[in-house]
Order: C-alpha cells, then structure tokens, then sequence
C-alpha cells in the first residue's frame, strides 16, 4: 500500500519541516510515503470563503486516482488512540487498497465535492493546530503506527 498526504499551501517554518523531512525519512522504512503540496491559492483576499474552498477542493480532486482511498483529516473525523490508529492502517493494508490518500485542507476546511468524495474522517484532536504543525504530527502518527505494528520500541504503553 502506497500512502499519500496532500496539503494546502508550504510549511514555510523551517524548523518543522526538518522534523517533517526526518519523520518522512523514518517512515519510508515501512511504505512508500508521499506529501504532496497543493499551493496556496492566490488573491484570497478577492475571495469569499466558499469560492477558496470550491477552489481548493478542485485541487485536491485532481490529486486523486480514481482507484485512491481518500481520508480527511477533519476535526469532525472520529478520534484515534495511536494503537487504535495503528490497526485502522492494518485493516487498510489488509483490504488491498493501492493508495490511501489523507488530506489536510486550507484554513476554511473542504468543499462538498471533498467531503462527498471522501470514504472517512478523522480527528487529530479536539484542539486547533496550525496546518503545518498537523503535517508534523500527522506523519509522526504515521511512523508511530507502524512502529506499533512492528511491535518496536518506540511507542510506550
């Protein structure tokens, strides 16, 4: 299984993106891992906040195969302990899905056509983070959850 992750707009904080670039480095150990950045949309300021997301979701549509599991990172989505993360991938891997594709979207969510596309949601946490921080902590749970399925050391119980 292939996993991708599509976010809106760079991590322009220098410092998490070496973290995110180490825990990329980490996870490509156990799947091919993929992030892919859509940029953000220019002149938002001419924009209501609907036409950003309608503009945004366009984007994120067209980073999908039409075979790609899509995964919304949401703070609608259901809650995860990282064990109970980690057997959500096994059961994905278990069903032999190609490509598992989750999305963090702009600062205005997604569109309908996203959420209409979309086979699930999940929540990080009931607080608010910035996106760049979510792309961090998002692929740290992703190296935690195979290093959980691994049964390798570092992640204590």
């Amino acid at each position: 299984m292939n996993i991708k992750l599509v976010a809106v707009g760079k991590t322009d904080n220098k410092a998490l993106q070496t973290l995110i670039d180490d825990y990329m480095k980490r996870l490509s150990f156990y799947v091919k891992f993929d992030l892919e950045i859509i940029p953000d949309i220019k002149n938002v300021k001419n924009l209501s906040e609907a036409q950003q997301k309608e503009k945004e979701g366009e984007l994120i549509l067209g980073k999908l195969s039409p075979t790609d599991q899509l995964i919304l990172l949401d703070e609608n989505g259901k809650s995860f302990s990282s064990v109970g993360f980690s057997k959500e991938l096994q059961k994905k891997m278990n069903s032999g899905i190609k490509t598992l594709v989750f999305v963090i979207g702009g600062p205005y969510g997604f569109s309908d056509a996203v959420y209409q596309k979309a086979q699930g949601k999940i929540a990080l946490s009931a607080m608010t983070f910035s996106h760049q921080m979510v792309r961090l902590f998002f692929i740290e749970q992703l190296y935690r959850g195979f290093t959980i399925l691994r049964n390798e050391p570092y992640h204590h119980q």
